[in-house]
Protein backbone atom coordinates (compact mmCIF):
# COMPACT_ATOMS: atom_id res chain seq x y z
CA UNK A 1 0.00 0.00 0.00
CA UNK A 2 1.26 3.47 -0.90
CA UNK A 3 1.76 5.65 2.18
CA UNK A 4 -0.51 8.68 2.30
CA UNK A 5 0.06 12.13 3.74
CA UNK A 6 -1.53 11.48 7.12
CA UNK A 7 -1.12 15.07 8.31
CA UNK A 8 -3.09 16.44 5.36
CA UNK A 9 -5.75 13.79 5.98
CA UNK A 10 -5.93 14.78 9.65
CA UNK A 11 -6.21 18.50 8.89
CA UNK A 12 -8.94 17.93 6.31
CA UNK A 13 -10.82 15.99 8.95
CA UNK A 14 -10.56 18.33 11.93
CA UNK A 15 -10.73 21.82 10.36
CA UNK A 16 -8.35 24.22 12.14
CA UNK A 17 -8.52 28.00 11.85
CA UNK A 18 -6.11 30.50 13.36
CA UNK A 19 -6.28 34.02 14.75
CA UNK A 20 -3.61 36.47 15.87
CA UNK A 21 -4.80 38.22 19.04
CA UNK A 22 -1.95 40.16 20.66
CA UNK A 23 1.44 41.52 19.70
CA UNK A 24 3.57 42.18 22.78
CA UNK A 25 6.37 44.75 22.54
CA UNK A 26 7.94 44.79 25.99
CA UNK A 27 11.08 45.75 27.83
CA UNK A 28 12.00 43.73 30.92
CA UNK A 29 10.59 43.29 33.47
CA UNK A 30 7.36 41.97 32.00
CA UNK A 31 4.87 39.18 32.66
CA UNK A 32 1.73 37.94 30.88
CA UNK A 33 -0.55 35.07 31.87
CA UNK A 34 -3.26 33.07 30.13
CA UNK A 35 -6.06 31.11 31.79
CA UNK A 36 -7.10 27.60 30.79
CA UNK A 37 -8.35 27.79 27.21
CA UNK A 38 -11.67 26.42 26.03
CA UNK A 39 -11.70 22.78 24.91
CA UNK A 40 -11.62 23.70 21.21
CA UNK A 41 -8.86 26.33 21.51
CA UNK A 42 -5.08 25.93 21.20
CA UNK A 43 -3.00 28.96 22.28
CA UNK A 44 0.23 29.70 20.42
CA UNK A 45 3.15 32.09 20.92
CA UNK A 46 5.88 33.18 18.49
CA UNK A 47 9.00 34.85 19.89
CA UNK A 48 10.12 37.17 17.11
CA UNK A 49 12.88 38.78 19.17
CA UNK A 50 14.22 38.53 22.70
CA UNK A 51 13.78 35.84 25.35
CA UNK A 52 10.83 34.50 27.32
CA UNK A 53 10.32 31.94 30.07
CA UNK A 54 7.24 29.71 29.65
CA UNK A 55 5.76 28.27 32.85
CA UNK A 56 3.12 25.60 32.28
CA UNK A 57 1.06 24.92 35.40
CA UNK A 58 -0.43 21.67 34.05
CA UNK A 59 2.95 20.05 33.42
CA UNK A 60 4.79 22.01 36.13
CA UNK A 61 7.52 22.81 33.60
CA UNK A 62 9.70 25.83 32.82
CA UNK A 63 10.92 26.32 29.23
CA UNK A 64 13.21 29.05 27.91
CA UNK A 65 12.20 30.48 24.53
CA UNK A 66 14.36 32.69 22.33
CA UNK A 67 13.91 34.56 19.07
CA UNK A 68 12.61 32.21 16.39
CA UNK A 69 10.92 29.82 18.83
CA UNK A 70 7.27 28.82 18.53
CA UNK A 71 5.17 27.11 21.17
CA UNK A 72 1.73 25.50 20.86
CA UNK A 73 -0.30 24.35 23.85
CA UNK A 74 -2.65 21.69 22.38
CA UNK A 75 -4.31 21.04 25.75
CA UNK A 76 -4.87 24.76 26.31
CA UNK A 77 -3.31 24.64 29.75
CA UNK A 78 -3.03 27.67 32.01
CA UNK A 79 0.40 29.24 31.54
CA UNK A 80 2.61 32.28 32.16
CA UNK A 81 5.30 33.97 30.08
CA UNK A 82 7.78 36.36 31.72
CA UNK A 83 11.30 37.70 31.37
CA UNK A 84 12.67 35.40 34.09
CA UNK A 85 13.90 38.18 36.39
CA UNK A 86 11.30 37.65 39.10
CA UNK A 87 10.79 41.42 39.30
CA UNK A 88 7.39 43.09 39.33
CA UNK A 89 6.34 43.68 35.70
CA UNK A 90 6.18 47.18 34.27
CA UNK A 91 2.63 48.47 33.55
CA UNK A 92 1.34 47.76 30.06
CA UNK A 93 -0.47 50.03 27.61
CA UNK A 94 -2.89 48.28 25.27
CA UNK A 95 -4.53 49.55 22.12
CA UNK A 96 -6.61 47.83 19.48
CA UNK A 97 -5.06 47.80 16.02
CA UNK A 98 -7.21 48.69 13.03
CA UNK A 99 -6.87 45.07 11.87
CA UNK A 100 -8.54 43.83 15.06
CA UNK A 101 -5.68 42.48 17.17
CA UNK A 102 -4.24 44.11 20.31
CA UNK A 103 -0.88 45.84 20.59
CA UNK A 104 0.43 45.58 24.15
CA UNK A 105 3.44 47.71 25.14
CA UNK A 106 5.26 48.74 28.30
CA UNK A 107 8.04 51.12 29.34
CA UNK A 108 10.35 48.49 30.80
CA UNK A 109 14.04 49.49 30.48
CA UNK A 110 15.46 45.98 30.06
CA UNK A 111 15.92 43.50 27.23
CA UNK A 112 13.33 43.93 24.51
CA UNK A 113 10.77 41.31 23.57
CA UNK A 114 8.69 41.07 20.39
CA UNK A 115 6.02 38.39 20.77
CA UNK A 116 2.99 37.31 18.74
CA UNK A 117 0.19 35.55 20.60
CA UNK A 118 -2.89 33.91 19.16
CA UNK A 119 -4.91 30.77 19.14
CA UNK A 120 -6.14 28.04 16.88
CA UNK A 121 -9.76 26.92 16.87
CA UNK A 122 -10.57 23.25 16.33
CA UNK A 123 -14.11 22.42 15.30
CA UNK A 124 -15.82 20.12 17.80
CA UNK A 125 -15.74 17.19 18.41
CA UNK A 126 -12.29 17.04 16.84
CA UNK A 127 -10.71 18.80 19.80
CA UNK A 128 -10.74 15.30 21.34
CA UNK A 129 -8.23 14.14 18.71
CA UNK A 130 -5.97 17.04 19.63
CA UNK A 131 -6.04 16.27 23.35
CA UNK A 132 -5.68 12.50 22.87
CA UNK A 133 -2.89 12.52 20.30
CA UNK A 134 -0.88 15.70 20.77
CA UNK A 135 1.30 16.57 23.80
CA UNK A 136 0.64 19.35 26.30
CA UNK A 137 3.34 21.55 24.75
CA UNK A 138 4.94 21.57 21.30
CA UNK A 139 8.07 23.76 21.08
CA UNK A 140 9.79 24.35 17.75
CA UNK A 141 13.17 26.04 17.38
CA UNK A 142 12.58 27.53 13.94
CA UNK A 143 15.91 29.36 13.67
CA UNK A 144 18.08 26.32 14.14
CA UNK A 145 20.24 24.98 11.34
CA UNK A 146 20.97 26.89 8.16
CA UNK A 147 22.79 24.00 6.50
CA UNK A 148 22.02 22.96 2.95
CA UNK A 149 20.26 19.86 4.26
CA UNK A 150 17.86 21.99 6.31
CA UNK A 151 16.78 24.35 3.54
CA UNK A 152 13.70 22.28 2.70
CA UNK A 153 12.78 21.51 6.30
CA UNK A 154 9.59 22.65 8.00
CA UNK A 155 11.65 24.74 10.43
CA UNK A 156 13.07 26.77 7.56
CA UNK A 157 9.60 27.25 6.11
CA UNK A 158 8.42 28.41 9.52
CA UNK A 159 11.15 31.05 9.55
CA UNK A 160 9.77 32.47 6.31
CA UNK A 161 6.21 32.32 7.63
CA UNK A 162 7.22 34.15 10.81
CA UNK A 163 8.77 36.88 8.68
CA UNK A 164 5.50 37.33 6.81
CA UNK A 165 3.54 37.47 10.06
CA UNK A 166 5.94 40.07 11.44
CA UNK A 167 5.50 42.25 8.35
CA UNK A 168 1.71 41.95 8.33
CA UNK A 169 1.46 42.75 12.03
CA UNK A 170 3.43 45.99 11.62
CA UNK A 171 1.65 47.30 8.53
CA UNK A 172 -1.75 48.83 7.95
CA UNK A 173 -2.27 47.29 4.55
CA UNK A 174 -5.72 46.37 3.33
CA UNK A 175 -6.76 42.87 4.33
CA UNK A 176 -4.00 42.55 6.93
CA UNK A 177 -6.17 40.80 9.50
CA UNK A 178 -7.41 38.22 6.99
CA UNK A 179 -3.84 37.56 5.82
CA UNK A 180 -2.61 37.12 9.40
CA UNK A 181 -5.39 34.66 10.19
CA UNK A 182 -4.65 32.67 7.04
CA UNK A 183 -0.95 32.58 7.95
CA UNK A 184 -1.91 31.41 11.44
CA UNK A 185 -3.77 28.44 9.97
CA UNK A 186 -0.71 27.52 7.89
CA UNK A 187 1.39 27.89 11.03
CA UNK A 188 -0.47 25.01 12.70
CA UNK A 189 0.32 22.55 9.91
CA UNK A 190 3.96 23.62 9.64
CA UNK A 191 4.54 23.36 13.40
CA UNK A 192 3.17 19.82 13.45
CA UNK A 193 5.30 18.90 10.45
CA UNK A 194 8.39 20.40 12.05
CA UNK A 195 7.72 18.60 15.34
CA UNK A 196 7.38 15.26 13.56
CA UNK A 197 10.74 15.84 11.83
CA UNK A 198 12.68 16.25 15.06
CA UNK A 199 14.61 13.33 16.53
CA UNK A 200 12.92 13.79 19.91
CA UNK A 201 9.35 14.25 18.65
CA UNK A 202 6.92 14.47 21.58
CA UNK A 203 4.72 11.45 22.36
CA UNK A 204 1.61 10.92 20.26
CA UNK A 205 0.99 11.11 16.53
CA UNK A 206 4.10 13.23 15.99
CA UNK A 207 6.42 10.60 17.45
CA UNK A 208 4.55 7.81 15.69
CA UNK A 209 4.84 9.48 12.30
CA UNK A 210 8.58 9.83 12.75
CA UNK A 211 8.99 6.14 13.53
CA UNK A 212 9.93 4.64 10.14
CA UNK A 213 8.76 1.11 10.93
CA UNK A 214 5.33 2.25 12.17
CA UNK A 215 4.67 4.83 9.44
CA UNK A 216 2.95 2.33 7.08
CA UNK A 217 0.31 1.52 9.69
CA UNK A 218 -0.67 5.10 10.47
CA UNK A 219 -0.77 5.92 6.75
CA UNK A 220 -3.04 2.93 6.14
CA UNK A 221 -5.45 3.87 8.92
CA UNK A 222 -5.86 7.41 7.61
CA UNK A 223 -6.01 6.32 3.97
CA UNK A 224 -8.71 3.66 4.36
CA UNK A 225 -10.42 3.85 7.77
CA UNK A 226 -13.51 2.00 6.50
CA UNK A 227 -11.51 -1.16 5.88
CA UNK A 228 -11.95 -3.85 8.60
CA UNK A 229 -8.35 -3.65 9.73
CA UNK A 230 -6.97 -6.32 12.04
CA UNK A 231 -3.85 -6.11 14.18
CA UNK A 232 -2.08 -8.87 12.20
CA UNK A 233 -2.70 -6.93 8.95
CA UNK A 234 -1.32 -3.71 10.39
CA UNK A 235 1.65 -5.55 11.88
CA UNK A 236 2.38 -7.13 8.48
CA UNK A 237 2.46 -3.69 6.88
CA UNK A 238 5.21 -2.78 9.34
CA UNK A 239 7.03 -6.14 8.97
CA UNK A 240 6.53 -6.88 12.66
CA UNK A 241 4.95 -9.58 14.73
CA UNK A 242 1.57 -8.73 16.22
CA UNK A 243 3.01 -8.48 19.74
CA UNK A 244 5.95 -6.29 18.67
CA UNK A 245 3.68 -3.99 16.67
CA UNK A 246 1.25 -3.57 19.58
CA UNK A 247 4.09 -2.81 21.99
CA UNK A 248 5.81 -0.23 19.76
CA UNK A 249 2.52 1.45 18.81
CA UNK A 250 1.40 1.75 22.44
CA UNK A 251 4.82 3.01 23.55
CA UNK A 252 4.96 5.74 20.91
CA UNK A 253 1.32 6.80 20.83
CA UNK A 254 0.11 6.01 24.33
CA UNK A 255 -2.96 4.38 22.75
CA UNK A 256 -3.61 1.30 20.64
CA UNK A 257 -3.98 1.12 16.85
CA UNK A 258 -7.62 0.13 17.30
CA UNK A 259 -8.19 3.21 19.50
CA UNK A 260 -6.76 5.42 16.74
CA UNK A 261 -8.88 3.68 14.08
CA UNK A 262 -12.03 4.21 16.14
CA UNK A 263 -11.22 7.89 16.71
CA UNK A 264 -10.62 8.44 12.99
CA UNK A 265 -13.88 6.69 12.10
CA UNK A 266 -15.94 8.61 14.65
CA UNK A 267 -14.42 11.96 13.65
CA UNK A 268 -15.24 11.27 10.01
CA UNK A 269 -18.74 10.14 11.00
CA UNK A 270 -19.32 13.39 12.92
CA UNK A 271 -18.51 15.29 9.73
CA UNK A 272 -20.66 13.08 7.50
CA UNK A 273 -23.69 13.32 9.80
CA UNK A 274 -23.79 17.08 9.21
CA UNK A 275 -24.27 16.64 5.48
CA UNK A 276 -27.88 17.14 4.29
CA UNK A 277 -29.47 13.98 2.99
CA UNK A 278 -26.84 11.66 4.45
CA UNK A 279 -28.60 8.82 6.31
CA UNK A 280 -27.23 7.27 9.46
CA UNK A 281 -27.01 3.92 7.66
CA UNK A 282 -25.00 5.56 4.88
CA UNK A 283 -22.63 7.16 7.38
CA UNK A 284 -22.20 3.84 9.19
CA UNK A 285 -21.21 2.09 5.97
CA UNK A 286 -18.88 4.91 4.90
CA UNK A 287 -16.79 4.56 8.07
CA UNK A 288 -16.62 0.78 8.12
CA UNK A 289 -19.67 -0.47 10.05
CA UNK A 290 -21.79 -3.16 8.40
CA UNK A 291 -24.46 -2.78 11.08
CA UNK A 292 -26.21 0.53 11.70
CA UNK A 293 -27.00 -0.60 15.25
CA UNK A 294 -23.31 -1.29 15.96
CA UNK A 295 -22.40 2.14 14.60
CA UNK A 296 -25.05 3.84 16.73
CA UNK A 297 -23.68 2.15 19.85
CA UNK A 298 -20.08 3.03 19.02
CA UNK A 299 -20.91 6.64 18.19
CA UNK A 300 -22.98 7.13 21.36
CA UNK A 301 -20.18 5.70 23.49
CA UNK A 302 -17.54 7.86 21.80
CA UNK A 303 -19.57 11.06 21.50
CA UNK A 304 -21.83 10.90 24.52
CA UNK A 305 -24.90 11.35 22.32
CA UNK A 306 -26.64 9.45 19.56
CA UNK A 307 -26.02 10.19 15.86
CA UNK A 308 -29.45 11.81 15.68
CA UNK A 309 -28.76 14.04 18.68
CA UNK A 310 -25.43 15.11 17.17
CA UNK A 311 -27.08 15.86 13.84
CA UNK A 312 -29.73 18.02 15.53
CA UNK A 313 -27.14 19.82 17.63
CA UNK A 314 -25.39 20.96 14.44
CA UNK A 315 -28.58 22.40 12.99
CA UNK A 316 -29.65 19.53 10.72
CA UNK A 317 -32.77 17.86 12.04
CA UNK A 318 -32.72 14.90 9.65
Amino acid sequence: MTEVDWLSQLLRMITVTGRLEVRCAYGAPWRVSWPQAAANEIPYHIVLKGRAILKDSEMDTVTELVGGDIVLLPHGSKHVLDDGSGQAPAPTHNRRDSAGWMLSENDGPGERLDLLCGRFFVRQPHDRLIRNYLPTNVVIRALGSNTAEAVGSASQHLTGLMGLMRLESTSDKLGGNAVLNALSSALFALVLRAASETEDAPPGLLALAGHPRLAPAISALFADPARPWTLPELADLCSMSRATFMRHFQDKLGRSAIDLLTDIRMSLAANELKKPGMTTAGVAESVGYQSEAAFRRAFAEWMGMTPGQWRRSTGDGR
